[in-house]
């Protein structure tokens, strides 16, 4: 007996679906990734060593033109500038005792005046150049450091005409007075007031290079507290080397003016501190 034949027919199985790809993963962007980091470079251009060169020889002859104009203003008006600058030395007789000595004294003031009144675009100029290279961090500490290196400036200038000058021509003419008559060359004084006032405006920079280097963490304030009797004795020595007199009044002055900037430096430091977060 013959089987017979099924009439249902086996279909083959069907195919699983096609597994969908994994989704993808993410990872989770940490907080303010959209800003930019505090230390990166804004407004940042590749520019070759050439192009840097050629920059900086701009700036500088733009600075260098600006020196010059400021001094032959300085030049027209330097009879003025001379009288101011010798009225600290009340009764003295000033002389010339060679041909044009001054008006090579008038250039040499006609020179520093020019170069004290031309010194926020000197400044300026190398502030631009410098600043693409600066993190914004540090761009921070540029305004204050080169406001605060203007008014120290003028600052010490100003001290030392009304404060140091005096003082040392008192003491030097006070000295001598029942022996020799003061008359003295116009040239050797003004050169004498004009070191005296640039080595006590330099002088006055301390609290600024504090200020810097307090916010950019290589100093503490504590340890530079703590050596104290260095900066008295580095502060008396400072004074003998930046008083042309080498009287003991001037440079008692201008040693407690360094003791007393540095301890204001230290104070800078130490707010500085209490500002960084911790």
């Amino acid at each position: 007996m013959s089987a017979e034949p099924d009439s249902t027919t086996t279909e083959p199985p069907l195919a699983p679906p096609p597994l969908a790809p994994p989704p993808p993963i993410r990872v989770p962007a940490p907080s303010g990734a959209g800003d930019k980091p505090d230390n990166d470079f804004p407004d940042e251009v590749e520019m070759s060593l050439v192009d840097h060169l050629e920059e900086l020889r701009r700036r500088v002859l733009r600075s260098l033109l600006a020196v010059v104009v400021a001094a032959a203003i300085c030049l027209a008006a330097v009879k003025p500038l001379v009288r101011l600058l010798e009225m600290p030395a009340e009764g003295i007789r000033f002389l010339q005792l060679a041909p044009g000595e001054f008006l090579f004294v008038s250039l040499k003031v006609a020179g520093y005046a020019g170069l004290t009144l031309a010194l926020p675009y000197v400044l300026y100029e190398g502030l631009c150049f410098v600043l693409p290279g600066l993190t914004r961090r540090e761009r921070r500490l540029v305004a204050p450091a080169v406001a605060g290196s203007a008014v120290l400036f003028a600052a010490g200038l100003a001290f030392a005409w009304w404060a140091l000058v005096p003082a040392a021509l008192r003491f030097l003419v006070s000295y001598g007075a029942d022996v020799v008559e003061p008359s003295w060359s116009i040239e050797r004084y003004l050169d004498f007031v004009l070191l005296l006032m640039v080595a006590t405006a330099l002088a006055f920079q301390l609290p600024v290079l504090q200020l810097l280097l307090g916010a950019l963490g290589l100093v503490k304030a504590k340890p530079m507290l703590a050596g104290w009797r260095w900066v008295v004795l580095a502060s008396a020595l400072a004074g003998a080397v930046l008083t042309p007199s080498t009287d003991p009044v001037t440079m008692l002055l201008l040693s407690g003016a360094i003791t007393a900037l540095y301890l204001v430096g230290v104070a800078l430091v130490a707010f500085t501190e209490r500002l960084r977060p911790a």
